[in-house]
């Protein structure tokens, strides 16, 4: 039994592949991460929904995927090669590479940034200010360092941040009402 296996591509070779009809761009990431930033012409398949809706692919042309830097296609390379069968390709490099040759990219600067980037600039903020309110004011103020901690650490263990919660439901992060 032979497993199926993506072959990196290099993104002018990627490009060439999807300019002549023979492949498509699949972007892995996030609605909110493609939404912000994506490679021109590429499809919108989050990996989050591999499992439940497939790769939905539109025809049966061969499959490059591609992520922001390559790592996130790398984790699940096995998941996506299945789900694409033995004409699987990854974009060595991902967006940023894609970007960096070159290649045409589309940025939507109204979108918000991406919902992780949000967490970390909120942890951030939360943390330095607990820190400099702790040294200047009261060490009660310590606790909001350790409260976002605890916040983060209960995050990363069980897969569910109250933090990004709290955060989409900020009016920034809402829909444009038409």
């Amino acid at each position: 039994m032979t497993t199926a296996q993506l072959i990196p591509l290099k993104p002018e070779d990627a490009a060439q592949r999807v300019a002549d009809g023979r492949a498509v761009l699949i972007d892995i990431r996030e609605p909110d991460e493609f939404a912000r930033r994506r490679a021109r012409g590429a499809l919108s398949r989050p990996v989050s929904t591999l499992a439940a809706k497939g790769l939905g692919a539109p025809d049966a042309r061969e499959v490059i995927f591609t992520c922001r830097s390559g790592m996130r296609t790398g984790a699940h390379a096995g998941a996506l090669a299945a789900a694409c069968g033995t004409r699987g390709y990854v974009l060595d490099g991902g967006l940023d590479a894609w970007d960096a040759a070159g290649l045409p990219v589309e940025v939507d600067a109204k979108a918000p940034l991406e919902m992780m980037r949000q967490v970390q600039i909120a942890a951030g903020l939360l943390v330095l200010t607990g820190v400099v309110l702790g040294l200047l004011v009261s060490p009660l103020f310590f606790g909001i360092a350790g409260f976002v901690g605890a916040g983060l650490t209960f995050a990363g263990v069980t897969g569910f941040c109250g933090m990004a919660r709290l955060l989409a439901l900020a009016p920034w992060n809402r829909p444009a009402s038409a």
